[in-house]
């Protein structure tokens, strides 16, 4: 038998609950944020789809193949070339193999299967996957290169900077309607499109959002911020593509 003080047992810490823990485990956030390799691979497909389609219909008839194929990257890529030459980094056609490998799988299926276009006109099914998946990708793109941004970008008269990543991040998620460069202005002479509005507000908000003490005790608060994101970007993104937006009454 032993003598000697008895060692107490360390009480356990508490367990730490996540009141808003729901918003990035549920099965919606699982797509929105794409948890999964399948679900970002099938974005991409949905994503450059959907550029795709932009290119071919705008396209003349007399265009070559290889004018559409460059179109089409630089309709898929803009933003993830301009944001990471500004700042010093790969621009994405560089860097990820897998996208170059959608854009190709896309182009091929445009080229081949041009009925496939009309089908999205026409099939509501059709074209809600078309807009979720290809919403789903931007809001992962404008979230990353808005905090790649924040992370390079020192700060100047503040404690982080604050229009610099938000001016990347709207770019990463409307660039690609500048390129070619030839394009100039023309995209926004007739006001700014909804893609460069919802870049703007979305990008303004994750960086404000992780970056003050908005987030303060909010735990995984990036994701959380993506998560709302992507939400915003696909509820915008579906009632533009339903025609559900409001529309002037001519006198």
């Amino acid at each position: 038998m032993g003598f000697g003080k008895r060692l107490q047992e360390p009480e356990p810490e508490p367990e730490l609950v996540d009141p808003s823990g729901w918003m990035i485990n549920s099965p919606i956030a699982e797509f929105l944020l794409m948890h999964t390799k399948e679900i970002k691979y099938m974005c991409m497909l949905g994503y450059t789809f959907m550029n795709g389609a932009k290119v071919f219909n705008s396209a003349k008839a007399d265009a070559s193949m290889s004018y559409k194929f460059v179109n089409m990257i630089l309709a898929c890529t803009g933003g993830g070339i301009f944001v990471p030459i500004f700042l010093n980094l790969i621009p994405v056609p560089l860097a990820q193999d897998a996208y170059i490998i959608a854009i190709l799988a896309s182009f091929v299926i445009h080229v081949y299967a041009p009925i496939l276009r009309e089908v999205l006109t026409k099939s509501g099914i059709f074209m809600f996957a078309g807009v979720l998946s290809y919403e789903t990708l931007r809001s992962f793109v404008v979230c990353s290169l808005t905090a790649s941004a924040g992370k390079v970008i020192a700060p100047s008269q503040f404690e982080f900077p604050i229009f610099g990543p938000i001016i990347c991040g709207t770019i990463a998620g409307c660039g690609g309607a500048f390129l070619p460069l030839n394009k100039g202005l023309e995209p926004i002479r007739g006001g700014l499109a909804p893609p460069m509005l919802t870049a703007a507000i979305g990008a303004a908000g994750y960086h404000i959002f992780t970056n003050t003490s908005l987030s303060e005790g909010c735990i995984e608060a990036a994701k959380k911020a993506h998560f709302h994101v992507a939400l915003f970007f696909v509820m915008v993104g579906l009632v533009n593509a339903f025609g559900a937006t409001s529309k002037a009454k001519k006198n």
